[in-house]
């Protein structure tokens, strides 16, 4: 058993898949590209030196603006997952909304560096499903 303030450490987020490909020599593994939605902006400080008004002693360099840069840039990642067997044609998959483990430390499964975990249940008699938000949830939601 984990406690509750350990479980709470897990990132779990929707996710869409943009690629899925067979990884070559293997049976069960899948190559997935993975859109996390947005990455937080970067702000950057534009600074001016000179000596300060008054004194002729050259001074520290003083802000004079604050420039926020909003870059599109995507949390894209790469996750290698072992259900190939229940999708015989990778490219069903493109375009599905998923829920993710985004928090784990990076893997390295058959020379792919592996990026999170996908959320799917199986069961002994062969059914399948992967966990998939019931509604059109926006990438990059957190999990409550």
């Amino acid at each position: 058993m984990i406690t509750y303030d350990e479980f709470a450490k897990v990132e779990i987020k929707v996710g869409k898949i943009l690629s899925a490909e067979k990884v070559p020599d293997t049976d069960k593994l899948l190559k997935l590209s993975v859109d996390f939605g947005q990455k937080t902006e970067s702000v950057a400080t534009i600074a001016a030196a000179g000596p300060i008004v008054g004194t002729e002693k050259s001074a520290e360099p003083i802000p004079v603006a604050e420039v926020v840069m909003k870059e599109s840039v995507r949390d894209v990642r790469q996750i290698v997952s072992g259900i190939s067997m229940y999708f015989p044609d990778p490219q069903t998959l493109v375009g599905k909304k998923c829920m993710f483990v985004t928090n784990l430390e990076p893997r390295k499964i058959r020379g792919l560096e592996s990026n999170g975990m996908l959320f799917a249940v199986s069961t002994p008699d062969g059914k399948f499903s992967l966990l998939e938000p019931v509604s059109d949830i926006p990438e990059g939601t957190k999990a409550k």
